[in-house]
């Protein structure tokens, strides 16, 4: 029972497919914290451009 126990792998298979599920999931987070950041500032230049562009009429 031992020897069988020593060769089953099925556990360590789920522990990488765990470890590759929680590096795309960071990869994710940054990739659209760093997204979110960027879609902020070119609305708010956007916006600053239509307050100005508005204030001239």
């Amino acid at each position: 029972m031992l020897k069988l126990f020593a060769r089953d792998e099925t556990g360590a298979t789920a522990i990488e497919y765990a470890l590759i599920a929680s590096l795309i999931a960071v990869a994710a987070i940054v990739s659209m914290n760093s997204l979110g950041n960027e879609i902020t500032s070119s609305f708010s230049n956007a916006s600053n451009e239509m307050s100005e562009a508005n204030a001239g009429i």
